[in-house]
């Protein structure tokens, strides 16, 4: 498959390598043809010197074969507009768009235009890092409101079942990290000793939910 990327900076450069090296083919626009120095030497995809958002670029950049395109260059109205463009007047379906903004990142996504938000990410990631209990947020939908958390669990809950943990929280167990691999639950599944849990939840239950099962269980009454 062909792949167009917008923005040469460290992420473009990586997501254009990785891709390469996955066997397909790549194209990698940026205004500024020093940026491309950040390819490696084996880099074999095309390397187009111009703007993102203009049509003639991006043909020349093969937008019209593309299965997907990435705009990840440092400005969020570049990388906005670059997607639409890409996606109304080429039709491609398969485009994300880099934002700094998470407020304007939550607006393009209800608009249709998929976006990473990329100082809500990073500071995600450091807070499952840092933060020694609780809920981790690793997606939210495009409203908002709904979130993918990695969820401590007291060692309390270890041999009940998964649906004991939604009876008590509301939330809906999505999967579970079990040595290294994932695993989708059933309705017999039980909790093991070093298990992660990932759970579905509203935002706005997040708290509720890590008091929950951050505490001693209830007792199992016969």
């Amino acid at each position: 498959m062909h792949f167009v990327i917008m923005g040469c900076g460290r992420v473009g450069a990586t997501l254009a390598q990785s891709l390469e090296g996955r066997g397909h083919s790549v194209a990698v626009i940026d205004q500024f043809p020093d940026a491309f120095r950040r390819l490696d030497a084996e880099f074999e995809g095309s390397k187009v010197t111009g703007l993102g958002f203009d049509r003639d670029t991006l043909r020349q950049a093969g937008i019209d074969d593309a299965y997907a395109f990435a705009a990840v260059s440092d400005g969020d109205n570049s990388n906005i507009l670059a997607a639409r463009v890409v996606r109304e007047t080429f039709g491609v379906e398969n485009v994300v768009a880099r934002i700094y903004d998470p407020h304007r990142a939550e607006i393009y996504q209800r608009l249709g235009i998929p976006t990473v938000a990329t100082v809500r990410w990073t500071a995600d990631q450091v807070l499952r890092r840092i933060l020694p209990v609780g809920t981790s947020d690793e997606f939210r939908d495009a409203s908002g409101q709904i979130q993918l958390a990695e969820v401590d669990v007291h060692t309390g809950w270890v041999g009940r079942p998964l649906r004991a943990l939604e009876e008590a929280t509301g939330a809906r167990v999505a999967y579970l990290t079990r040595y290294g691999d994932g695993v989708l639950p059933t309705a017999t599944t039980v909790l093991q000793e070093n298990d992660t849990v990932h759970m579905l939840m509203r935002v706005d239950d997040a708290p509720a939910v890590e008091r929950v099962l951050t505490a001693t269980p209830p007792a199992v009454t016969a």
